[in-house]
């Protein structure tokens, strides 16, 4: 069983999509991220960034005490090797895969959150702050549309942790300031991964979860979320 910390955010939906692949049995524990939950003493001791997702192993591959791990991208790892699913067992294969798992961990994310931050969220519209992430969104989105053109999915033929890594970064892509039809070959793609029955099955965990989600976020989280420093993780 695997205990997960969870909100229906991106990172959120990269685990939910894994679990529901691999179907690994796994119970949800909400982490209202726009109510300061990911402050809470008990779920620092999971994850000490303060963000979320976080899992717990309760029956780790070693037979030993569970395992607790936080960051989206060595979750997706550790989950793919306890399972030996969505990670190829090759050398070159493998590199593949972790190489663009890292390029979304590094690159992808944190860019597109911060489009998000400042196109939806910043309480001043800065133009030069929303020029340059909408730009570099377009950027990214162009790398990788270029690195599926000759394959169906980000690390080859075979769909992998780099596949979950990326999707939930594209949904939003209308909001990002982003046409898919610029885009073919990652159009083909994302509209591929869209119709996978546990994509629907991870995303339709979101509304049970949350039932605003997909609604703009209020004015008392975005002070909560927007507003942190290191006395939030203090307690």
């Amino acid at each position: 069983m695997i205990d997960l910390y969870y909100w229906p955010t991106p990172n959120g939906h990269k685990v939910t999509m894994f679990l529901e692949e691999a179907g690994l049995p796994y119970t949800i524990h909400p982490v209202d991220i726009g109510k300061g939950a990911q402050f809470e003493p008990s779920f620092l001791k999971i994850a000490p960034n303060n963000r979320m997702p976080a899992i717990i192993d309760q029956a780790p591959a070693d037979g030993g005490e569970p395992v607790s791990l936080f960051e989206s991208g060595a979750i997706l790892l550790y989950l793919a090797e306890k399972t030996g699913r969505f990670v190829p067992a090759d050398l070159r294969g493998r590199a593949e895969t972790l190489q663009w798992l890292f390029w979304q961990m590094g690159g992808l994310g944190p860019m597109l959150g911060q489009n998000h931050h400042f196109s939806q969220y910043a309480p001043e519209k800065i133009p030069y702050a929303i020029d340059r992430y909408v730009k570099e969104t377009n950027r990214l989105y162009g790398v990788l549309d270029r690195r599926l053109a000759d394959r169906a999915f980000v690390a080859g033929a075979d769909y992998t942790i780099a596949d979950m890594a990326a999707y939930p970064w594209i949904v939003p892509w209308e909001k990002q300031g982003q046409r898919l039809d610029d885009h073919p070959n990652l159009k083909r793609w994302f509209e591929t991964i869209a119709e996978r029955p546990a994509t629907k099955a991870a995303y339709a965990r979101a509304a049970e979860v949350n039932p605003n989600y997909g609604q703009p976020m209020s004015e008392d989280a975005k002070r909560v979320m927007f507003g942190q420093t290191a006395v939030n993780t203090k307690k």
